[in-house]
C-alpha cells in the first residue's frame, strides 16, 4: 500500500511498492494523458510532475512517490497556467499528431514554474527528454517562449 497525493486529492494504491507509476496512473486511476512511448525513461510521453519536478512515471517505481504530490496533465488541465500554454502550443502550430505534447506541456510547466523566463537554450534543455517526431522542436520552443511572454505573473 502506497500512499500520496494526485492532483490535490489524497490517494492509496494497493498496487505493490516495485509497479511502475505510469501503470498505476493509467490503470488504477484511469489518467490517460500519461503514455508510454519508450517504456525506459527516455521520451517523455510519461512526464508527470513530482513535487513540481518532471518526473518520467514509466521507470519511477511506485514507492518513489510516497507521501509525495504527483501531479499528471489530468490535474494541471483546470488551472489558467495549462489554458495559457495550451494557447500558445496551438498558435505557434506546436501540436500536430498530439503525442508527446502533454509531456512537452508538462516539461515546459516544470521549466516556467522554475524559470518564468528562460532563455531558448534553457527552453531546449528543459524539453530535450521529450521526444517529436513532427514538429522539430522549433514550434515547440517558440510555443513556450510565448507562454513566458504573454504569462506574465502566472509563474
Amino acid at each position: 500500500m502506497v500512499e500520496f497525493t494526485l492532483n490535490g486529492k489524497n490517494v492509496t494504491s494497493q498496487q505493490p511498492p516495485h509497479t511502475r507509476l505510469l501503470d498505476v496512473l493509467r490503470e488504477e486511476f484511469g489518467l490517460r494523458a500519461t503514455k508510454e512511448g519508450c517504456g525506459e525513461g527516455e521520451c517523455g510521453a510519461c512526464s508527470v510532475l513530482v513535487e513540481g519536478m518532471l518526473w518520467n512515471s514509466c521507470v519511477t517505481p511506485l514507492a518513489n512517490v510516497r507521501r509525495k504530490s504527483v501531479t499528471t496533465l489530468e490535474g494541471f488541465r483546470d488551472t489558467e497556467r495549462y489554458r495559457l500554454l495550451e494557447q500558445c502550443f496551438s498558435e505557434a502550430g506546436a501540436v500536430q499528431c498530439g503525442f508527446c505534447t502533454p509531456g512537452m506541456i508538462m516539461a515546459a510547466e516544470a521549466l516556467l514554474s522554475h524559470n518564468p523566463w528562460p532563455l531558448e537554450a534553457e527552453i531546449r534543455e528543459a524539453i530535450s527528454g521529450n521526444l517529436c517526431r513532427c514538429t522539430g522542436y522549433n514550434m515547440i520552443v517558440d510555443a513556450v517562449r510565448r507562454a513566458a511572454a504573454k504569462g506574465a505573473g502566472l509563474w
